[in-house]
């Protein structure tokens, strides 16, 4: 549990996530927050993480660092997804532990299970199916991630938490055209179709997937909540060897239904092509967040507004989103 006077560490406060959760921190009156740039930290160098968890000390970690990117960037890098967030997780929660940090948010995502789990995925179909291979390596090092929370817990009484987000979009996000999300890359690509006077956007798939999105800000406030939580209220809600919680709105919309929305607000005129040689990834991903909400928390943010509020970000930034 997590109190004003906690020393937070907040990996990876230049993401996405990252600097939601900063901003929502520094506004609920948390003044003792610890950050470094990558440039600052490497979060793969082992004996760095040792030095600066030597020196600062945290009561409080949250790991929201993690190397990300859509289905592109996750083919053409698999070997660095899978070694650079095994070591980011590996090095950052064995350290905490070394100099006695108790407390510990870890982000992972809901490529964790199967690509033919039982839909909505509740938590407990985590390991009973084969992953989508288009992102395995990065689910892999998630789920690896899950595990070394609950090894520390069961092993040395750590309460190291867990909370597995769905598709996450919103301010601070990468809309670089070949290794962002589809949020992102639809807003993208939308926009330039527009300020260039194109007559039409092509779009990876069929649109026929189906996937559930969640406004940063609300995925920042979730994991506020279950930091907030007492360490019995945690573990009674959860299981030593499954302690994780899925993040999400419990409710999805088809990829198809996702573009028409996004070139509404964008104010795209032309037409959608289809590229159906591309792949569509996991038929479906819907999150159960039924174990969440039996914990207090609910999100606010409507994909329709979230979007909106995305691409008025993009507009106010869109100086720095263009060098991407």
């Amino acid at each position: 549990m997590i109190s004003q006077a906690s020393k937070i560490y907040i990996a990876g406060h230049r993401g996405m996530v990252g600097s939601a959760i900063v901003r929502q921190l520094s506004e609920a009156g948390f003044n003792h927050l610890i950050v470094r740039t990558h440039a600052e930290l490497d979060l793969v160098d082992q004996a760095a993480v040792r030095s600066f968890m030597q020196q600062e000390k945290p009561d409080y970690v949250v790991l929201a660092a993690a190397k990300v990117g859509g289905i592109h960037a996750n083919n053409v890098y698999p070997a660095e997804f899978i070694y650079q967030n095994l070591m980011m997780e590996a090095n950052v929660v064995h350290e905490a532990w070394s100099v006695g940090c108790q407390n510990l948010l870890f982000l992972g995502s809901s490529c964790i299970y199967p690509k033919f789990a039982e839909q909505p995925m509740a938590e407990g179909s985590l390991l009973t199916g084969v992953l989508e291979p288009t992102n395995e390596p990065y689910a892999i090092a998630k789920i690896a991630g899950i595990k070394l929370c609950e090894s520390y817990n069961r092993q040395y009484g750590t309460d190291y938490r867990s909370v597995m987000p769905t598709n996450l979009y919103g301010e601070n996000d990468n809309f670089h055209l070949e290794n962002s999300h589809v949020i992102p890359a639809m807003i993208r690509k939308f926009h330039d179709a527009k300020t260039s006077g194109s007559n039409s956007v092509t779009l990876w798939g069929t649109g026929t997937a189906r996937r559930e999105f969640l406004y940063v800000d609300d995925m920042a406030a979730a994991c506020l909540h279950v930091m907030q939580l007492s360490k019995d209220t945690y573990q009674k809600g959860t299981e030593p060897m499954l302690s994780h919680l899925n993040v999400g709105t419990g409710e999805d919309v088809t990829i198809k239904e996702l573009a028409e929305m996004v070139r509404t607000v964008v104010g795209f005129d032309g037409e959608i092509v289809w590229d159906t040689t591309k792949p569509d990834g996991t038929p479906r991903k819907l999150m159960d967040v039924s174990k969440l909400k039996g914990f207090g928390w609910e999100p606010k943010v409507k994909l329709q507004n979230g979007l909106s509020q995305t691409y008025q970000w993009f507009l106010d930034n869109a100086s720095d989103v263009k060098r991407q």
